[in-house]
C-alpha cells in the first residue's frame, strides 16, 4: 500500500519488534524517528525499516511535525513504539484507503493496558485517536506536552482498535505520571499561566469523579480505582511542580 507509518522512538527495545511487526509487509514505508536511543531501539527497528532517522526531541509537537515531514506517502499511520495495529484495523485501513477516501484523516479506537489489563471504563475506551491521515493536511501544536493535533475537515473514524499497551505495570504507571506532570508544569511556567490553589483542589475532585462515576471508572475494579485517583491528582501535582519553579523564579530575583 502507498501509506508510510511513521513511528518515534527512544529506549523502546521492549516494545518496538512488537509495533514494527504489526505493519510489516503491507504498508511499504516505515519510518522510524529516534531520539538518541541509548539501547536496542535502532538495532531492532533497522530489521524492518531503512528509513532510521536519528533527532534529539526539543518538543512532542515539533519532533512530530518533523516526523511525519519525513514520509514519501500522502497518507500517513502515525503509531507510538508501544501501539500494535490488529488483523482487523490492518484490512480497515486498506479498504478505506482503496476507495480513495473523501477524508482528510480517520480517528482510531485504542484498547489501552495497564499490564495485562484492558481498561474499558473511565474514558480509557474507546479514546479514539487522530492516527491516520493525509500529511499535507495535518499539523501538531508545537508544544511539549499533549499537542493538539490540527486538521482540515472532513475527518472520519474507523471501528478497528490499535492495542495500546500504555504501561507495563503500576511501576511504570507512576514514572509515566510523574514525568508527564513535570512537562506540565514546564509548559505553564513557560506561558507564565496565573494558576491558583483552590482552582486545582477543584480539578482534583471533579477529574476523580467524572473518571470513576460520570465515566463508569468504578467498573474497572480496583485499577479503575486507580486510574480515577490519578486522573484526579494529575492536576494538583502539575501545580505542586509549577508553584516550586515560580517560587524558585521569585529567589533567585531577590
Amino acid at each position: 500500500m502507498n501509506l508510510s507509518v511513521v513511528v518515534l522512538t527512544k529506549n523502546e527495545e521492549k516494545n518496538i519488534q512488537r509495533c514494527l511487526e504489526s505493519v510489516a509487509g503491507w504498508a511499504n514505508e516505515i519510518v522510524v524517528v529516534d531520539d538518541e536511543s541509548t539501547d536496542r531501539t535502532v538495532d531492532i527497528a533497522s530489521r524492518y525499516s531503512d528509513r532510521i532517522i536519528i533527532r534529539k526531541m526539543d518538543i512532542e509537537g515539533r519532533q512530530r511535525n518533523f516526523a511525519y515531514a519525513q514520509a514519501k506517502n500522502l497518507w500517513v499511520l502515525s503509531l507510538d513504539a508501544d501501539e500494535v495495529v490488529t488483523e482487523e484495523l490492518k484490512e480497515e485501513i486498506k479498504a478505506v484507503l482503496t476507495k480513495h477516501t473523501q477524508y482528510n484523516g480517520l480517528t482510531i479506537p485504542r484498547r489501552n493496558f495497564i499490564g495485562d489489563y484492558w481498561v474499558r471504563y473511565g474514558g480509557w475506551y474507546p479514546s479514539p485517536q487522530l492516527k491516520l491521515f493525509r500529511q499535507d493536511k495535518f499539523l501538531y501544536e508545537e508544544v511539549g506536552v499533549h499537542p493538539r493535533a490540527f486538521m482540515d475537515e472532513p475527518c472520519g473514524h474507523l471501528k478497528s482498535d490499535i492495542i495500546h499497551y500504555s504501561y507495563q505495570n503500576i511501576e511504570d504507571f507512576l514514572y509515566k505520571l510523574n514525568n508527564q506532570t513535570t512537562r506540565e508544569a514546564q509548559k505553564w511556567f513557560q506561558q507564565n499561566k496565573p494558576m491558583h490553589l483552590y482552582r486545582f483542589i477543584w480539578r482534583t475532585i471533579d477529574r476523580f469523579i467524572r473518571t470513576y462515576i460520570g465515566r463508569k471508572g468504578y467498573k474497572d475494579g480496583f485499577i479503575g480505582f486507580v486510574v480515577a485517583f490519578y486522573a484526579g491528582l494529575y492536576q494538583l501535582i502539575s501545580y505542586l511542580k509549577y508553584r516550586e519553579l515560580t517560587l524558585k523564579k521569585r529567589e533567585e530575583m531577590i
